[in-house]
């Protein structure tokens, strides 16, 4: 069931915190779905875990420093820090008691029905017993290190999100000391499941033991001649934000390497415990990570649910996974001519992941191969350890052409693998900028400059995600390919101010964060206002990540005072409140959640009748607008807009994976009920990609 929200309706603004909260119970949702084949529903529930787990490394910890310093409220609605964080801890205990829940008593009796089994200890065999203790002992004590407790051996570091034990014990040491306590750290080079031999199993299944489960079988074997009186996992969230000072930071990457390091053992934000554990114990290890009762959470299961998903893959189980599907190209890419002659004479829309991600790799690899490319310049904000992107980009450099690569060093998550790209890059003989400190560069495009017949032509691939060829497979954005001078000429001045840092004047084409993107979206905004109070048809439907701008959230208020006809699809937050009578009542709200991650940014207004559309790197937040350079290039050509339309209207008709936000901040999920069920995702699979014979 939905969780209320503890905004009263009289606030015009949804807490974003709790907003996020509501997003990860819609994808928890996901796994309840019996229409979802039932490894892709396990596969939600760890996405539901893994999302809460940044929720916390996140949202919770900042939340807890402005608690510590007195901080205010630094979002629009009007809950204080400690109202917020209560709701918070509220809500979180109730979406984790649905997750264990969810695993114990809905998908482990439904994955056994399948032959996938997750025996308990009671439940072993012998056979099964006998092979786990050898895996035990070979396999698992060599890289163990049992800890004590005592005056020389004190409290080991605990690694964020890492699994452990705490034990205890009773008797004496080969010292003839008497110990109580011991922590036993699970090391990261193990694996979490452990699938067992087919000889061990029953015919045609597929059981799997977790390693906690192993090492609580066994743990007595790591303490001789001392009894164990209990073992408890317990794993702890730490504050993962990156802080660099903006004015005395001198090399960023030197500083966010340190930053990475410490971030590993930052301040603990949350400790998960076995719901088991006796509160001695859970008051020590408390009192250990200096968290209060507020910050402990029971769990019935395992305390690393998301490594779950590995067993996805591990059980080979095709037939229980989302059908197999290969992504479709466009028809005027389906020819023997080379990319540069076909941009020469159209432009190119593809969405993503129905359409091949290919083209936009085959764009940077034909540059770095062709003579008569003197140039590429290219932002990377996220895009994979193994990028074939960066890959061309190498290779280009390599064979002397000019490559210029933007690398948003603080890209969440992200920051390690930028820095290793960075440093690759730079051997080659790339020039790598690190985007500009305060500032993200999460603009998402590519610039080839080509000399054609004596005379410069540029290239120009924008999008609204990243240059990452796993994501393009299961995130949906699109990609523009054009050889528009025009936009080229854009591109150009945007890549001479992040290299440069001079204004980019004169813009024809591109808006751009953080200068002109706001504005421009007021703008539009009055414009359909001012058409409303006219007598005229004013519409705006906007597709996004994110709505949390008061600014933006206040002028479309404004609009649908006016008359507007506004049709929001916002994936994860939105902070405006829909359907307040006199304030946003021609406002609907509603989110897609299904097999791929909604992530395309399109914009549109009706104009009069002279129909604007965008699409963008930036979602509508002030972080967006005002602390990152963003990218929102605009679709002209007839036939793509049309398009761009048609594709909204899908996901405004989407009655199978569409929730709608209602005025409370909770949402409703709807259903077909009589009518014929309308899925958007399921029809874009279907127009534009090659689905297998299974699912036909």
């Amino acid at each position: 069931m939905p969780i209320v929200d503890a905004a009263p309706p009289t606030d015009p603004y949804i807490n974003r915190e709790l907003s996020l909260l509501e997003f990860n119970h819609r994808v928890l949702d996901q796994a309840a779905d019996p229409d979802t084949p039932i490894l892709e529903r396990l596969r939600f529930l760890c996405i539901s875990c893994t999302n809460l787990d940044e929720f916390f490394e996140v949202r919770v910890a900042a939340l807890k420093q402005r608690l510590e310093i007195g901080a205010p409220a630094p979002g629009p609605d009007k809950l204080a820090p400690r109202q917020l964080f209560d709701e918070l801890r509220r809500r979180a205990l109730i979406l984790i008691g649905e997750q264990y829940t969810m695993l114990n008593t809905v998908l482990f009796p439904e994955l056994a029905q399948e032959r996938i089994i997750f025996p308990k200890r009671e439940n072993w065999t012998e056979e099964q017993r006998g092979w786990l203790t050898e895996f035990f002992h070979d396999e698992i004590v060599p890289v163990l290190t049992p800890l004590t407790l005592d005056p020389s051996r004190p409290f080991p570091k605990i690694l964020n999100k890492s699994l452990n034990f705490i034990v205890r014990l009773d008797g004496k040491d080969a010292f003839g000391r008497r110990r109580h306590r011991a922590i036993v750290q699970a090391p990261r080079s193990l694996p979490r499941i452990i699938r067992l031999p087919e000889q061990f199993c029953d015919a045609g299944c597929s059981q799997f033991i977790f390693l906690s489960s192993i090492i609580h079988a066994h743990v007595e074997a790591l303490f001789p001649q001392m009894r164990v009186d209990g073992c408890y996992q317990f794993r702890v969230t730490r504050n993962s934000n990156l802080y660099v000072d903006n004015e005395e930071v001198e090399d960023l990457i030197h500083a966010l390497e340190g930053q990475l390091a410490a971030s590993r053992y930052g301040a603990a934000v949350r400790l998960e415990i076995s719901h088991r554990c006796p509160q001695d114990l859970c008051d020590f290890l408390l009192d250990h990570f200096a968290l209060d009762q507020a910050d402990l959470f029971t769990v019935d299961g395992p305390v690393n649910l998301n490594r779950l998903a590995a067993v996805c893959d591990m059980a080979e189980r095709p037939e229980l996974c989302y059908p197999a599907f290969t992504p479709g190209l466009p028809s005027t890419l389906k020819t023997d001519a080379s990319l540069f002659s076909v941009l020469n004479n159209r432009n190119v829309l593809l969405q993503h992941p129905y359409q091949s991600f290919a083209p936009v790799i085959d764009f940077i690899a034909t540059a770095a191969t062709d003579p008569d490319v003197l140039a590429i310049k290219q932002t990377l904000y996220r895009t994979g350890a193994d990028s074939p992107i960066v890959e061309h980009l190498i290779r280009a450099a390599t064979a002397g052409k000019e490559v210029t690569a933007i690398i948003e060093l603080m890209a969440r998550f992200d920051e390690a693998a930028n820095i290793s790209l960075a440093n690759r890059l730079q051997e080659a003989g790339a020039h790598v900028v690190y985007g500009l400190v305060g500032y993200k560069t999460h603009a998402k495009m590519s610039l080839v400059v080509r000399r054609e017949q004596g005379r410069i032509r540029r290239y120009v691939h924008l999008g609204t995600g990243n240059y990452h060829p796993g994501t393009a497979l299961v995130y949906t954005d699109y990609s523009y390919l054009s050889g528009s001078q025009k936009l080229g000429e854009d591109v150009h001045k945007i890549f001479m101010q992040l290299t440069s840092l001079t204004a980019a004047v004169d813009l024809d084409r591109i808006l751009t964060a953080p200068f002109l993107l706001f504005d421009e979206m007021i703008e539009r905004i009055e414009r359909e206002i001012g058409q409303a109070r006219a007598g005229q048809e004013a519409r705006i439907i906007a597709k996004i990540n994110s709505l949390t701008a008061p600014g933006i959230i206040d002028a479309l208020y404004r609009a649908s005072a006016s008359g507007v006809q506004i049709d929001l699809i916002v994936r994860g937050v939105c902070s405006l409140r829909p359907g307040v009578p006199g304030l946003s009542e021609n406002i609907r709200v509603r989110s897609i959640v299904g097999r791929f991650l909604e992530h395309s940014r399109v914009f549109y207004f009706l104009n009069g009748g002279k129909q604007e559309f965008f699409c963008s790197s930036a979602d509508w937040m002030d972080r967006n607008f005002f602390r990152r350079t963003e990218t929102c290039f605009p679709i002209r050509q007839r036939p793509l807009k049309d398009r761009l339309k048609a594709d909204l209207e899908l996901y405004l008709d989407d009655n199978c994976q569409a929730w709608e936000l209602r005025q409370d901040g909770t949402y409703e999920k709807l259903n077909p009920g009589t009518e014929p069920p309308r899925s958007a995702q399921e029809s874009f699979l279907r127009s534009l990609a090659t689905l297998s014979d299974a699912s036909v």
